[in-house]
C-alpha cells in the first residue's frame, strides 16, 4: 500500500531539483494495469509520444497541459480525463505531480 499523498510531495520535489524537470515511480502493476506518480518541475514537459491503448490522469497537485493534435487539454488539481488516443505532450504550468493510470495491452 503506498501513501499517494507523501509521493505526491516528493515527486513534486524530486522533479525541482532534477536537471531534467521531471521524476517518476511505478507505484502499482497489476497484469498489464499500470500506475505511475510523475513529478514535473514549472515549464517541464514530457515530450511528445505515443499514447497507451487505454489511460487516464489524475492531477494530484498543480496544473497540467496535455496537448494533441486534437487540443490541448488545461487541467488542474483534482481533475481526471482520459488521455488522448493519439500522440501528445505533457507540460507543467506550476510545480505539479500526477497519477497515470494505464493498460499497456488489451
Amino acid at each position: 500500500m503506498r501513501d499517494i499523498a507523501a509521493l505526491t510531495e516528493e515527486y513534486v520535489e524530486a522533479a525541482s531539483s532534477s536537471p531534467h524537470g521531471r521524476s517518476a515511480e511505478l507505484v502499482l502493476q497489476d497484469g498489464p494495469l499500470r500506475q505511475s506518480v510523475l513529478g514535473l518541475a514549472e515549464g517541464a514537459e514530457l515530450a511528445e509520444h505515443d499514447a497507451p491503448p487505454a489511460a487516464s490522469v489524475l492531477v494530484l497537485k498543480g496544473s497540467i497541459e496535455i496537448v494533441s493534435a486534437s487540443g490541448t487539454l488545461a487541467l488542474e488539481t483534482g481533475m481526471i480525463t482520459e488521455v488522448p488516443r493519439e500522440r501528445h505532450s505533457v507540460r507543467a504550468l506550476v510545480p505539479s505531480a500526477f497519477l497515470l493510470t494505464a493498460v499497456t495491452d488489451i
